[in-house]
């Protein structure tokens, strides 16, 4: 009998080392190889990053994986009990294997031999942050070598690991569908709610998800997934998370899903990708998609949605004034009925960058409008009235004679008398809904021209909206950023700044008699010419730059100024980079930007202080450390303690000053004449204090517009993005001014006009009281800027002025030259030159 005992336990020692061994074959063999679970220790999940604007409104979202991180103290505890009754209820007491849990699938799966059911599971949460987190490259399908790794480094993330950090990756990395990583994503997806706020039943439906997300989405499958949501909440009873009065409650609470609010969403497409742009260029795209930053921008949400309306209006207007281009499409209806019309509609893609319009197609004329139907299977009119901008577009007449007339001469077709004369039965049009209006609607073209206007503070150079085009969804071309164009007269304030820097004054009588340049042997004759093609006479600097004379300007940088000093100050306000001493640069021949050009603005209307342009305040990484913060300036005394009988602290302004304060007032002086009678005079209608100077450039391919306050610079362009005539006339006065002043209205609306500041030891005089010192050959002071407009009591004389300085490509003119208040004609015939194309603006 003994020797029977020794038999069998030697044979179960040796099945039990044989078993030992065994085991560790297989540990050795699935264990090698697996991935470092320590690294978990320090695994950050990739976050969302998010932009948002001035005012801490979220208006853009960055990531791979849209996920919200939330650490394990910040989750609510019914939340965390809601998840362990639905997926794990022994997470604190097992190992990472839930032994009893897989011996009942075991068994129930054996049961369900040779069936269609789906296999059941027994993994728990530390299985499932080792299979999201390390054998995420391994196949989905349920394999034994897969559920054997699984295990093993389920022990090991047990050892390392404590359950609430385990915990944490998993609420934190777990897919709950709807594109959210997580379930602070999940809330705010589904519910638009923090943890916090989510009730019983939300928490439940938000549990159930992790075993199939789309089935159990309520938009397609809402039955199901309030069966399930209900399970869970079974699940929270019979763990005692909840009671029974509470489950009741929740069961009956219907499964309503809240998007987000976009009305609470800032819509700003061109910003948003234009911070995105900047972001990579300086941390690269992984920490923009994965990282988690937090952005706060210098956006200014209700300043953005004015700048694109107020771009949007001015293009369509001038759309709208060179006439209907037609229909999208054309079909023949064979009847009416509304099966029959919709099967058309359906079939139309509607073009990119229509926005809230609709397609519609026309079934019928009358005297009185058009009937149209939609997309949706409504019906609608457009009344005559909106469709009497629709006219054919006439081209003008060539050589049209002198005028000093804004409006172009450029004609319409015959006025559009009954509906047919635009449309047709079949036509497949885009419409718009008037606004307080049910069932009517207005014709609509998507523009082909497009534009760009940007908003900054002229004392931080944060920019405080941008808009790059008419839609982003159409072209997410930057045309604030991007486009490089021809800014015309738009140059001009920083050319006669250069003139105050070396002692002219706006009173400084210079001649705009025709002027004609010898470029050179073979390069011809340089001739420009007033938009206006009015020869003014003797006037002063002043007369010039508010009705943007270009004789005047060539001839006060060619024969005075020189072209040397007004390209160091182009540059020097960064506008250009090594602008070539060429004459014609002086009037706008040259190419920038418009944020480089506005930025130069903000320059004259902050008094000269030098600007760095921004969109970014600050940026912090997931952890809160500041990585970058945009104001630089220091107080040494604002963190003071205690705070008794001290003066307050002063932040210290070291920038560099650009230019002389009291120069800087001259030209902004002269800007705000430009309103008054010069060539911006539509914004008299603001009835504010406003410094403005329009541009376009040659042929009228760019159209231009830039105003000032002392707190606030705006600057709109107008153009095609393959550079062509925008028509006879249609320069910034006609198709860039509209925009700003539109903006402008609404901007300043409610806000007290405030002066420019004018600089110490600054002499202000009549002009009356400068031309009769003129006269009188008596001294003027250096710096006097006019109180008033003057009147000018000069003889004018039409004699051409011929330049007997043959000079070369880029020639400047004389450096050494002093201002003068009066002009020698020459007496040199004027040779016959017409006037080249790229050679500057215009007006």
């Amino acid at each position: 009998m003994i020797r029977f005992f020794t038999w069998i336990f030697t044979i179960l020692s040796l099945l039990g080392l044989a078993g030992a061994m065994g085991a560790l074959v297989l540990l050795y063999y699935f264990g090698s190889g697996l991935p470092d679970y320590a690294q978990l220790a320090q695994y950050e999940p990739p976050v969302v990053s998010r932009i948002y604007a001035g005012d801490g409104r979220l208006f853009a979202e960055y990531a791979t994986q849209k996920r919200v991180f939330v650490p394990i103290e910040a989750i609510p505890r019914r939340v965390i009990q809601t998840f362990l009754a639905a997926e794990d209820k022994n997470f604190y007491e097992h190992p990472g294997l839930d032994f009893f849990g897989i011996l009942r699938a075991a068994i129930l799966n054996f049961m369900q031999r040779g069936t269609n059911k789906r296999p059941q599971g027994a993994s728990t949460i530390t299985q499932q942050v080792a299979k999201n987190l390390l054998l995420s490259s391994i196949a989905t399908k349920a394999s034994y070598d897969r559920k054997i790794k699984e295990a093993i480094l389920s022990f090991r993330i047990e050892n390392a690991l404590s359950k609430d950090r385990i915990l944490e990756l998993y609420l934190n990395e777990i897919f709950l569908g709807a594109g959210s990583y997580g379930i602070a994503a999940a809330a705010l997806n589904y519910f638009n709610k923090s943890l916090e706020e989510l009730t019983i039943a939300e928490a439940a439906f938000l549990a159930g998800l992790p075993k199939a997300p789309s089935k159990y989405n309520p938009k397609h499958n809402y039955e199901m997934a309030k069966a399930r949501r209900d399970w869970v909440i079974t699940r929270m009873y019979e763990e005692r998370v909840i009671t029974r009065t509470e489950a009741i409650a929740a069961k009956a609470e219907p499964l309503t899903l809240k998007r987000p609010d976009p009305t609470r969403v800032v819509k700003a497409d061109y910003f948003a990708s234009e911070v995105r742009r900047k972001l990579i260029s300086k941390y690269g795209e992984d920490p923009l998609y994965k990282g988690g930053l937090t952005v706060r921008t210098t956006l200014n949400p209700h300043i953005q949605k004015i700048a694109d309306w107020a771009l949007r209006k001015g293009i369509m207007a001038y759309d709208r004034r060179h006439g209907w281009r037609g229909p999208l499409q054309h079909v023949i209806l064979q009847n009416e009925t509304k099966e029959a019309w919709q099967a058309h509609l359906s079939s139309i893609l509607p073009p990119l960058g229509i926005g809230r319009w609709q397609v519609g197609i026309v079934l019928k004329l009358t005297d009185s409008g058009a009937k149209i139907g939609l997309q949706s299977g409504e019906e609608g009119t457009i009344p005559l009235s909106e469709l009497q901008w629709a006219r054919q577009y006439v081209p003008p007449k060539k050589n049209a004679p002198p005028s000093d007339s804004l409006i172009p001469d450029f004609a319409l077709g015959p006025p559009v008398q009954h509906p047919q004369d635009v449309l047709a039965v079949g036509d497949i049009v885009l419409v718009d809904l008037l606004k307080d209006k049910k069932s009517t609607y207005s014709l609509q073209q998507i523009p082909v021209v497009s534009g760009a206007l940007m908003v900054m503070d002229p004392h931080t150079g944060r920019i405080l909206a941008m808009t790059g085009g008419f839609s982003f969804e159409a072209s997410q071309f930057n045309r604030a950023t991007q486009a490089l164009r021809q800014p015309g007269s738009a140059i001009k304030p920083f050319v006669y700044l250069s003139a105050m820097e070396r002692g002219f004054s706006p009173a400084t009588i210079v001649s705009d008699a025709p002027i004609y340049i010898n470029m050179g042997r073979g390069l011809g004759t340089y001739a420009p010419k007033n938009v206006t093609k009015i020869h003014y006479g003797s006037v002063s600097i002043r007369t010039g730059l508010q009705k943007s004379l270009n004789r005047l300007t060539i001839r006060l940088v060619h024969e005075y100024v020189g072209m040397k000093p007004v390209a160091n100050t182009i540059e020097k306000f960064g506008i250009m980079e090594r602008v070539p001493m060429q004459i014609a640069m002086a009037i706008g021949a040259g190419e920038t930007t418009l944020e480089r050009l506005i930025t130069g603005y903000a320059m004259l209307a902050n008094g000269g202080k030098k600007l760095e342009p921004t969109l970014i305040d600050r940026i912090q990484d997931r952890h809160g450390k500041t990585l970058f913060l945009a104001d630089t300036r220091v107080c040494p005394n604002c963190t003071t303690q205690p705070w008794i009988n001290q003066s307050p602290p002063i932040i210290q302004d070291h920038r560099e000053q650009m230019a002389d304060p009291r120069s800087i007032y001259q030209v902004t002086s002269m800007l705000e004449g430009a309103v008054r009678e010069g060539s911006a005079r539509r914004a008299q209608v603001l009835g504010k204090i406003v410094a403005m100077k329009t541009g376009t450039s040659n042929e009228e391919r760019d159209a231009w517009t830039a105003a000032y306050t002392p707190d606030l610079v705006v600057l709109a362009y107008v153009g095609f993005d393959h550079p062509q005539t925008l028509g006879h006339m249609e320069g910034g006065s006609r198709v860039a001014l509209p925009v700003i002043v539109a903006f402008l209205q609404e901007v300043l609306k409610g806000v007290p006009s405030k002066p420019f500041k004018i600089p110490p030891e600054m002499k202000l005089v009549r002009m009356g009281n400068i031309y009769e010192a003129l006269k009188n050959n008596q001294s003027v002071p250096k710096r006097a800027v006019p109180a008033a407009s003057e009147t000018s009591t000069y003889d004018y004389s039409s004699q051409p002025h011929y330049s007997s300085n043959p000079g070369s490509p880029g020639y400047g003119g004389p450096s050494h030259a002093s201002p003068s208040n009066s002009q020698t004609e020459g007496t040199l015939p004027a040779p016959i030159v017409l006037p080249g194309t790229g050679t500057g603006g215009l007006y």
